[in-house]
């Protein structure tokens, strides 16, 4: 694979790319670049995290690259998750283990570190943490409380000032030349690619990948470009938005009977979303089943296709709906049978649904 290649695959993942002259002389110059991303381990991990998170992950290693998974869990106990209890952290984040595994995610490409463990073999972590705070104000370091899921607020506890910190520090300890983050995640990593040339370290390249809608939201938002993007982004804390990779075929099936749809519709359409991100990233071709008097089944070879008939008013939000819901069933049952047939990972989801999740 070329490198004009490779960087189209990556502009695939990232919906934000800082920038690609930089990424360019990075896959010249280093044969396996490293990417990293970090999950707050906390109750049941859905779609997005999941099975979107295994699709996005696997492009990256198609190009050479390795990945770095931070199972941030002194950021879940920074952040307040289950009260801050880091057995119930450690316990949520094996159980994320067991979900990739059963989505084909790369495993040969990826490598899983606890934060924990990690920190406590490099103790110049600590030393890097306090030299970006040196160098960084207080009012921009707050203004990052949007990648712990807070806004910026004087009533928020003082870990909102370490997490950011800590986060870039991460980017240098664990040796990555990329910051593979969510777009809701793109303040800490300007922060860092401002700060490491004060300190002696490397700018990350920055790729910020889509956040998945949510299948319910506030249309009336008032908010403008990633904000807005953020605000409507799929949320555990709010289970109809949100499909679990653990989800029965009717809790998925129920979920985008009620999402938010349209007819002719295509700006801020989660069900279209789950085609294009999620369904034709598996399939090349998919099928509509409808009755013959609604113009009897139809056949899909590319997402472009599918959105020029919904929005030529040629396919309904039912069919639309009910499609989905189809093939996200059939993309979640390895996932549904790893839990149901390996005892370790059947144990573990049944303790995380015992949690109680506190934010």
């Amino acid at each position: 694979m070329d490198i004009e290649e490779k960087i189209k695959i990556i502009k695939e993942v990232g919906e934000e790319l800082i920038n690609e002259e930089e990424l360019r002389k990075l896959l010249l110059n280093v044969k396996n670049p490293i990417a990293y991303d970090g999950m707050e381990p906390s109750g049941q991990i859905h779609i997005a995290q999941g099975l979107l998170r295994a699709i996005n992950i696997n492009k990256m290693t198609s190009c050479g690259i390795k990945f770095k998974i931070l199972l941030a869990d002194y950021f879940a106990m920074l952040n307040n998750k289950y009260g801050g209890d880091i057995e119930k952290i450690r316990i949520a984040g094996e159980y994320f283990i067991e979900v990739w595994k059963s989505c084909s995610l790369d495993l040969e490409n990826v490598e899983f570190i606890w934060a924990s463990d990690f920190y406590e073999k490099n103790p110049k972590y600590w030393e890097t943490v306090m030299k970006l705070a040196m160098n960084s104000t207080i009012s921009r370091v707050l203004k990052c409380g949007q990648i712990m899921g807070r806004e910026e607020n004087t009533s928020n506890p003082s870990a909102q000032i370490l997490y950011p910190l800590m986060q870039a520090a991460d980017i240098i300890h664990l040796n990555a030349n990329i910051a593979q983050l969510g777009l809701d995640q793109r303040k800490v990593n300007m922060l860092a690619r401002d700060i490491f040339p004060k300190i002696g370290a490397r700018k990350p390249v920055c790729v910020h990948h889509h956040m998945l809608l949510g299948l319910q939201f506030n249309q009336n938002e008032n908010l403008d470009g990633i904000d807005r993007k953020i605000a409507m982004k799929m949320s555990k804390s709010k289970p109809d938005t949100a499909i679990f990779m653990t989800d029965s075929v009717l809790e998925v099936q129920k979920k985008f009977n009620k999402a938010y749809c349209i007819d002719g519709v295509v700006e801020d359409n989660p069900v279209l979303e789950y085609f294009k991100y999620i369904i034709f990233e598996k399939y090349d071709e998919i099928l509509i089943e409808r009755l013959e008097k609604f113009g009897g089944n139809i056949k899909f070879n590319s997402y472009e296709s599918l959105e020029k008939a919904f929005k030529e008013h040629n396919l309904k939000s039912p069919d639309l709906k009910q499609c989905a819901a189809k093939y996200i069933n059939l993309l979640l049952q390895p996932t549904r049978n790893h839990f149901e047939t390996n005892q370790k990972a059947k144990e573990l989801l049944e303790k995380v649904k015992s949690f109680q999740v506190t934010r």
